[in-house]
């Protein structure tokens, strides 16, 4: 349970057992009381016999006794054969979590060379809308487990992995450029990441309007989708930016440091903080490299419309795109540079 109650209890029990029974006694079993049982803690009697010849319920109600008239943590007990039930008072409770908060490193393990070093990733938004409900959630268990895992003596790297390009980060990018206005967190005194976030939703606004148009004018939904303008210069803006166009580039800077100073104002507000980042307009180039590596190897293959894609049917699952037709990266495609990259970063991980 976390409390040692030998601490509390042995001197009352090594005089009780002196003075009644002229034995000298100064180690005491005890146990959390079975969940069936009343009371808060157990004191084992058969242990005890070996040095008392009595019989082991009598040995219990007379400690018992003893406890509950001059221990003023002890409330009241009950016996159940060899077993003594202690229910502690309040106060005891009380004095303890006193004693525990005036440690801060309470029950912490020492962290030592042999330590086990663990990675924890956790938050690891995406660039183009603030930190939601689920994101609050996913960091404050992320950083919970962190700091569990280093209280038992291991070596822990928060870490994150922030989804910083790709299609949904355009989208926004798309949406500012055409309807911003030169809209910004310091002249708007919104939030930089909400700010983005503003944006990403009115492409999607717009974005259904125009496919509304076309389908209105007889064109599938499926092709509208494909085809509405706005996507359209979401996907080439996404090509400029993967070619390194540098207007394309400074917008998304721009509008990505935005983001960051969002972030960072909401996990100071959370209390929680990260020692390693990654990127994945870093790791994707990374990505493709591999990619490219598997191809010659021909652990991956390409589909006649020139996408890239791995098949794990023999391992249950099915088959898994890793590039675009297009040329472009997925999820997969950076996922496969981060893991790289973090190996290479921390070659011990356990």
């Amino acid at each position: 349970m976390g409390i040692d109650y030998k601490v509390n209890f042995t001197k009352s029990l090594s005089f009780l057992i002196k003075e009644k029974y002229q034995v000298s006694i100064s180690d005491f079993e005890f146990q959390a009381t079975r969940k069936e049982f009343e009371g808060d803690i157990t004191l084992l009697i058969y242990p005890l016999l070996k040095f008392i010849k009595i019989n082991p319920e009598e040995l219990a109600q007379s400690i018992g006794q003893y406890l509950n008239t001059n221990n003023k943590y002890v409330e009241k007990f009950n016996v159940v054969k060899g077993f003594l039930n202690l229910t502690l008072t309040d106060s005891f409770f009380l004095n303890e979590f006193k004693v525990i908060f005036s440690k801060s490193k309470y029950g912490h393990k020492p962290i030592s060379k042999s330590s086990s070093k663990i990675m924890v990733e956790f938050s690891s938004p995406n660039t183009n809308k603030p930190l939601h409900l689920g994101h609050i959630r996913n960091n404050l268990l992320g950083y919970s487990i962190s700091r569990i895992l280093e209280a038992n003596g291991n070596k822990v790297i928060k870490t994150q992995i922030i989804n910083d390009r790709g299609i949904h980060i355009c989208k926004s990018m798309v949406a500012w450029k055409k309807f911003g206005n030169g809209e910004t967190p310091f002249n708007s005194k919104i939030k930089g990441d909400q700010l983005v976030g503003k944006y990403y939703v009115v492409f999607e606004t717009e974005y259904k309007k125009e496919i509304e148009i076309l389908v209105n004018k007889g064109k599938s939904e499926d092709y509208a989708k494909q085809n509405a303008p706005l996507i359209v210069e979401a996907k080439q803006m996404l090509k400029l930016w993967e070619s390194k166009d540098p207007d394309v580039c400074s917008l998304w800077l721009k509008m990505n440091k935005w983001v960051y100073d969002g972030f960072t104002e909401t996990y100071k507000k959370l209390g929680v903080h990260f020692d390693s980042y990654y990127y994945e307009s870093n790791t994707y180039l990374l990505g493709k490299k591999i990619i490219d590596k598997g191809i010659k190897s021909g652990v991956f293959f390409k589909k006649d419309d020139g996408s890239v894609w791995i098949d794990l049917t023999d391992d249950g699952l099915d088959e898994k795109l890793l590039l675009r037709s297009d040329g472009t990266s997925v999820y997969m495609t950076q996922d496969l540079g981060t893991a790289y990259n973090r190996l290479e970063d921390v070659p011990d991980l356990n």
